[in-house]
């Protein structure tokens, strides 16, 4: 087997405290499939009182994918939408031509420590879907539908399908998204899911044909059957992948689209206040200055 192609990504912090690796896009890789945007945040305990909030934001051309390991935040948006994400569960957020929605601590968590650990991932819209209406979509965590493996493999399927199991999360072009959990030394045969995919273990190293993959790694998967393998502990091990774009997109800030023309409109939206808000809402986050 030819060398992995894997890459980690860049590290900041997506509020003080808060560690961030933005796997996607990178400098070697853009997209994988549909997915255009690969943020995982902690795993950190936040100490009481320390700040988490995203105000109020705008999206266009793009879906939200928000998956937790621990914690739970609340989501609202400009449709009116109120929920609260907990671990294990799919919120997907259809932008369409444009919506508002805002990332909060609970209320309930303000005043003590709280785990922050998960993904927050963009799926890019087709090109017709762009100038869609706006949707949102939330699966609990017990919804999602289970595939139990050989060798006490267990793979959520978030979104899409695979071992003839699929989600009932509804997508604008065929993508797909599993949490695979596998026992220590378990081993996995991975066959062909998608057109383009990749894997990502947040916490855990594992091994691919025999090759050593890092925590907090993504790897491209090649286009045939491979072998997975957890190590000495269990690995947690998220599979990204869908057709590949039909054409390049664009990314500013939080836009997407293939037509940049599409994306100065929608920084003149927002700068002239032009977007929906959300009802209760107050404050939003500025963008930078547009240049024509």
């Amino acid at each position: 087997m030819a060398t992995l192609a894997t890459w980690s990504g860049r590290r900041s912090e997506l509020t003080a405290g808060l560690p961030l690796r933005r796997v996607l896009p990178s400098a070697t890789r853009r997209a994988v499939g549909p997915f255009v945007f690969f943020d995982h945040f902690g795993p950190v305990v936040l100490p009481p009182g320390r700040a988490s909030d995203v105000p109020p934001h705008p999206h266009i051309g793009l879906a939200t994918v928000t998956y937790l390991f621990e914690g739970r935040q609340v989501h609202r948006d400009s449709l009116g939408t109120v929920q609260t994400i907990e671990a294990g569960a799919v919120n997907w957020m259809s932008a369409g031509r444009g919506i508002v929605h805002s990332e909060r601590a609970h209320a309930d968590d303000v005043d003590g420590e709280r785990p922050a650990h998960g993904l927050q991932l963009w799926v890019a819209l087709p090109p017709a879907a762009e100038e869609g209406e706006a949707s949102f979509q939330h699966l609990a965590a017990a919804q999602v539908p289970v595939c139990r493996l050989p060798g006490g493999v267990e793979a959520r399927v978030l979104v899409g399908s695979a071992w003839g199991t699929s989600s009932p999360v509804r997508t604008a072009s065929p993508t797909l998204y599993l949490d695979l959990q596998l026992p220590a030394g378990a081993v996995l045969e991975l066959p062909v899911l998608a057109a383009e995919a990749a894997l990502y273990a947040p916490t855990a190293a594992f091994s691919l044909d025999g090759q050593a993959v890092s925590a907090q790694e993504m790897v491209l998967l090649p286009p045939t059957r491979v072998q997975l393998q957890a190590g000495a502990g269990p690995a947690r091990v998220l599979l990204i992948g869908g057709d590949a774009l039909a054409q390049p997109v664009r990314l500013w800030w939080n836009f997407v689209s293939a037509d940049r023309a599409r994306i100065a409109a929608a920084a003149r939206r927002w700068a002239a206040g032009g977007f929906d808000p959300i009802p209760g809402e107050t404050g939003r986050v500025e963008a930078p200055a547009w240049r024509d």
